[in-house]
């Protein structure tokens, strides 16, 4: 990890459209030269992401797909389990199992589920993490936590990869990160979000994910260096004046000009200003996992095709 990992990137989407635009949306983001397909997990104006990235991957043969990421609460873990190695071996292998303790506050009243605190939903996660995995190595499972109680099961079908697929663990807390560390292969670098759904953007700057990586280091040891970190980047504008829109963008994400440039989560200026900001980042965070929103693909284009894969 650091300097010498490869660079790749990811399309974050979010939106429904009918299948073909679809299929088009993956085509495309394979034919631009991006790893990987991720979508969200919530109820309102969302595919149910399994599903949809099935249908992304069998209309593509490179793209990988993936969760940005499954709310834990919102399934059992021995069937997502069981869903997860179904895309796996369906996509010939191309899957990453995005998964967080779960936030939005609203959608679980909505859907009648107990929003419990975050220490209990954090519990809750890594039980689950640990009857996934079980599940994924084809041996019989016999879990018996606080929140889930596994007997004799054994998972079906086995995931192409091994192990397991790629496992995404997002966190913003000490806590979060340091159960990532422990046990995932990719870390999302997450900002501190509230459940009224307010974002801390202080929490994406530089001193902020220095932290945070240092924590990811204690909490690591020696697999410290197996593990990809991710950041997911709100915006990607493309501008000769850089600092002239930071400053008039800021004030909408409670930053100063200053901090936004500094902010993991937005790639402003020239072509060369990002692409000399996502090789600092790799530097000094570790950070070779970009995603980015749909609408940022074609922006984004020249810089990946200078950067994917170096």
């Amino acid at each position: 990890m650091g300097e010498g990992t490869p660079f790749r990137f990811a399309v974050s989407t979010a939106a429904t459209r009918p299948h073909g635009e679809w299929i088009e949306t993956a085509q495309k983001a394979e034919d631009l030269g991006f790893s990987t397909l991720l979508v969200a997990d919530h109820f309102a104006n969302l595919f149910a992401p399994l599903l949809a990235l099935m249908s992304a991957a069998d209309a593509t043969t490179t793209l990988r797909v993936g969760t940005l990421v499954l709310a834990n609460d919102y399934r059992h873990p021995v069937m997502l389990a069981k869903e997860a190695a179904t895309l796996d071996v369906l996509s010939d292998g191309r899957f990453e199992l995005g998964i967080g303790a779960g936030w939005k506050r609203d959608e679980y009243e909505q859907a009648g589920i107990r929003f419990d605190d975050a220490s209990i939903r954090v519990d809750r996660l890594e039980e689950s993490i640990q009857v996934i995995k079980g599940l994924f190595a084809g041996d019989p499972v016999n879990f018996e936590g606080q929140h889930y109680h596994v007997r004799d099961m054994v998972g079906y079908p086995r995931p192409i990869q091994q192990p397991h697929p790629p496992l995404m663990i997002g966190g913003a807390r000490k806590r979060m990160l340091s159960l990532a560390a422990r046990e995932a292969n990719i870390i999302a670098l997450a900002t501190k979000v509230y459940a009224d759904g307010r974002h801390d953007f202080v929490d994406s700057t530089g001193p902020a994910i220095a932290r945070k990586v240092q924590w990811i280091r204690e909490a690591a040891g020696p697999r410290y260096g197996e593990l990809e970190l991710h950041i997911h980047v709100g915006g990607v504008i493309v501008t000769p004046g850089r600092e002239e829109v930071a400053e008039s963008m800021a004030p909408t994400v409670g930053l100063s000009g200053e901090q936004l440039l500094d902010c993991v989560q937005a790639l402003i200026g020239t072509e060369d200003q990002i692409v000399a900001d996502l090789l600092q980042r790799r530097e000094q965070y570790g950070i070779s996992y970009v995603s980015i929103e749909e609408r940022d693909m074609d922006g984004a284009a020249p810089i990946i095709t200078r950067l994917a894969g170096t």
